[in-house]
């Protein structure tokens, strides 16, 4: 999706707002994908077509009740390259070097000390009114930190914190206590008084990480 000259930006533009749409909303047919970039959706097909030579989006067929099956697009992880890594090469050698250096008790207390700083951090940026404010403004933290993060409320009253990214992905999945102190993060954060329970993980094969928070 390289520019090569002044008039192909909107083409780089349309097809970078496609693979965004994706990796934020999940898989969708070219009908959805038109109507949310008000392209029309012969062009749609056309930058899918071509984002599928360079394999960063697949499909798949879905049934409709009327006609034939939808093509339902979605992205590869090949597109992962478009969204903050969190310097995962650099993460994953020095995560390797404390392990062989101090063993697993040198993670744990890594983990603990990057912890206390972390929610030391959050509580500083993060307002005590109510719950939504508070994830609201959790929200926008990870957003800068490469989460592109989201807040949804849900029909119960409760809300979804929502991670359409993880820019420490390779990380985690090497050293799975990152993603349990993240629930030790938010709780803390949030107060003890709230419930917070993991519905989506990232590093468990889903495509987003998803926290159903209530009172």
């Amino acid at each position: 999706m390289e520019a090569k000259s002044p008039k192909n930006d909107a083409t780089v533009r349309t097809r970078r707002a496609i693979v965004n749409l994706l990796k934020q909303e999940g898989a969708m047919d070219s009908k959805e994908l038109s109507t949310r970039l008000g392209v029309s959706a012969m062009a749609i097909r056309q930058h899918l077509y071509a984002l599928q030579s360079e394999r960063l989006v697949t499909y798949e067929e879905e049934p409709r009740p009327m006609g034939r099956p939808a093509k339902v697009w979605r992205l590869t992880p090949a597109a992962d390259r478009f969204f903050p890594a969190g310097y995962a090469e650099l993460t994953l050698s020095l995560i390797n070097s404390v392990t062989e250096a101090f063993g697993e008790g040198g993670i744990d207390r890594l983990l603990e000390v990057r912890t206390r700083h972390q929610i030391s951090a959050y509580r500083e940026q993060v307002s005590q009114d109510g719950l939504q404010e508070k994830l609201e403004a959790l929200a926008m933290l990870r957003t800068n930190e490469g989460y592109m993060a989201e807040v949804e409320r849900l029909e119960d009253g409760s809300f979804l914190l929502i991670e359409n990214h993880c820019p420490i992905c390779a990380a985690a999945t090497a050293c799975t206590g990152l993603c349990a102190k993240e629930l030790e993060v938010f709780q803390s954060v949030l107060g003890e008084n709230v419930k917070i329970e993991r519905t989506e993980h990232i590093v468990a094969g889903a495509r987003r990480c998803a926290y159903q928070v209530s009172l």
